[in-house]
């Protein structure tokens, strides 16, 4: 076995061995592994029925990791991405009013466009000509908009008739437990606690199990621990791959969208993980981003079959590398990890949504941290980052981010006379979307 393991993933070319590849994994998916519970919990807010998400959301890490680690041996673990499914339950599904299964087939057709991006060569063109500013902006807007989701899911935020939102009720055990489990979660990142997210999740948990309600206690009490997985019968091959077809002005922007999002998301994380796992050549590019693009576009086809929004890299796979992990192996070990999780599906469905909303804001200010990239110096730059990522929460739709940051972009920087700046791509992108206000496409 060692030596079949050694031929597949070339171990000893990259310094490491079978116990520090089974080390990374298992670091890996402690970072990641809180995916199984905030992915359904969102997902089922967009309509798909929530039995058999936490199962889907398992097969789909577990699929789209194996993807990646077969085609290109890097440590880079995958999973249905945050943000992306947000925006398939908030802005396609409520928003838009979009059935779920329709939304499933946008989720194909994305994957299928960014499938043939990443083989013909183009996703690289489209990809250096997009601004950094606007790149930024939605990242750090998507950021916001999940932490923004996380306070509304928490009760920390409220509606408000004159002001819109205002402060939640802080006398309300469920929102004080949220708060307490928002802090919790913070300190143990910043003292880099391994599986930060996770413990907290756990810990939210078992306080709630000693929190009485109107229906018992906020944890339901359960004495089984283990059991089979959920079918996902329900899910499965259920996406309609022609509603964006026959409905093509109504999911154009969102099929762009997913796109951008998914695109922008991979591009970051691959290069940010494979950065700490020195596995850059000397020009600072990853010689196998191909085939990584790749994989992730596979990946989502396989997640829209089954029952979920895109899946993409995580970033947490930096966890892993700093553990250790330099091949594809670490990935091999984080996909068995989510099978074996499976076999705990009656534990993760008392979790209850308290818990997992520290998880949701935690997120949400960890994909904040690219705004220190900006130049602050450049007004264009800044204006097009804060309109986009100020626009998504408050518009609660990503797509509105993207658009008002493109034509934000493009105006100011014809407005001040360097229109010569802006890429063929970027004042296309930013003319349709002002034809889509003007003759109410959406």
């Amino acid at each position: 076995m060692s030596d079949l393991l050694e031929q597949i993933f070339k171990l000893k070319a990259h310094g490491t061995n079978l116990k520090t590849e089974f080390i990374a994994g298992l670091t890996t998916f402690a970072a990641m592994s809180y995916v199984l519970v905030v992915n359904p919990s969102i997902l089922s807010a967009g309509g798909i029925p929530i039995e058999g998400l936490i199962t889907v959301t398992a097969i789909a890490a577990c699929l789209g990791t194996l993807i990646m680690a077969l085609m290109t041996n890097y440590p880079v673990a995958m999973a249905p991405g945050m943000g992306l499914n947000a925006f398939f339950a908030f802005t396609i599904c409520l928003t838009r009013e979009i059935p779920w299964d329709a939304a499933l087939g946008i989720v194909f057709w994305n994957g299928v466009i960014f499938l043939l991006l990443s083989v013909t060569g183009i996703r690289t063109k489209i990809a250096d000509a997009i601004p950094a500013a606007l790149k930024i902006g939605v990242q750090c807007g998507i950021g916001l908009f999940i932490a923004f989701i996380g306070l509304k899911n928490a009760g920390l935020v409220v509606d408000h008739p004159a002001t819109f939102v205002t402060i939640g009720d802080l006398s309300d055990p469920a929102t004080m437990l949220a708060l307490v489990g928002v802090l919790l979660t913070i300190v143990l990142v910043i003292k880099k606690v391994s599986g930060a997210i996770l413990i907290s999740v756990i810990v939210l948990t078992v306080v709630g199990t000693l929190i009485p309600t109107e229906d018992g206690f906020l944890t339901q009490h359960t004495d089984q621990f283990f059991g089979m997985p959920d079918s996902i019968s329900t899910t499965f091959l259920a996406m309609d791959i022609m509603y964006p077809i026959n409905n093509i002005a109504e999911t154009w922007d969102l099929i762009f969208a997913l796109l951008f999002v998914n695109m922008f998301d991979t591009i970051g994380t691959l290069i940010g993980v494979s950065r700490r796992a020195n596995l850059l050549d000397a020009n600072g590019k990853l010689p196998k981003m191909g085939k990584a693009m790749t994989a992730d576009a596979t990946a989502s086809l396989v997640g829209a079959a089954i029952g979920t929004s895109p899946v993409t890299s995580y970033v947490e796979s930096a966890a892993g590398v700093s553990a250790g992990g330099r091949t594809g192996l670490t990935s091999l070990f984080v996909a068995l990890c989510f099978v074996a999780a499976l076999f705990l599906t009656p534990v993760m469905k008392v979790i209850p949504l308290m818990a997992t909303t520290p998880a949701l804001i935690m997120v949400g200010i960890l994909m904040m941290e690219s705004f220190r990239q900006l130049d602050f110096d450049d007004l264009a730059s800044l204006a097009t980052a804060t309109v986009a990522l100020l626009a998504m929460p408050l518009t609660f739709s990503i797509s509105e981010g993207i658009a008002l940051g493109f034509i934000t972009y493009v105006g100011v920087m014809v407005g001040t006379g360097k229109y010569k700046k802006v890429t063929v791509i970027t004042y296309l992108m930013a003319a349709v979307f002002i034809l889509r206000y003007v003759l109410d496409l959406k």
